[in-house]
This record gives C-alpha cells, sequence and structure tokens, in this order.
C-alpha cells in the first residue's frame, strides 16, 4: 500500500510517517500543497493523509484539483 503523507509541521509528519513506515506501508511525505500535486499526479496512492491548512495551497483546494483530475485515492484530512 503506498501512503503519501502532506503535513507542514515537520515533527508532526515525522511521526506519522515513522509509524506507518514501521507498519511496513510505502510513504512518501511533502510539506506544502503546491509539492503534494506534484507527487499525487505522477503517483497512483492507496491513500492520501492531507493536513488542511498548508502553505501554497490549503488541503481543499488540493482536494479540488485532485478530484477535478480524476483521482480518487481516499482522503483522510488531518
Amino acid at each position: 500500500m503506498r501512503i503519501l503523507v502532506v503535513e507542514d509541521e515537520k515533527k508532526i509528519n515525522d511521526i506519522i510517517v515513522k509509524i506507518l513506515k514501521q507498519e511496513k506501508y510505502g510513504v512518501d511525505s511533502c510539506f506544502d500543497g503546491k509539492e503534494a500535486l506534484d507527487y499525487i499526479f505522477s503517483v497512483d496512492y492507496d491513500v492520501i493523509i492531507l493536513d488542511i491548512m498548508l502553505p501554497k495551497l490549503d488541503g481543499f483546494e488540493v482536494l479540488k484539483k485532485i478530484r477535478s483530475k480524476g483521482v480518487k485515492s481516499p482522503v483522510l484530512f488531518l
């Protein structure tokens, strides 16, 4: 299972990634909305863990953009 973690708070991002990797998930992470779009449009993720308050593009805008492009990955908002 491939998971993307999008969280701008580095410590929180690191904790989530560490726990998911310990559980043997494939994990990518990034820290802002624009970077998240780059990841999402280049890899098919099984789940996206998305913070709402992000720099550059907030989580709601990221979700709107990916849905408009047909990305159906489930999204869990933080």
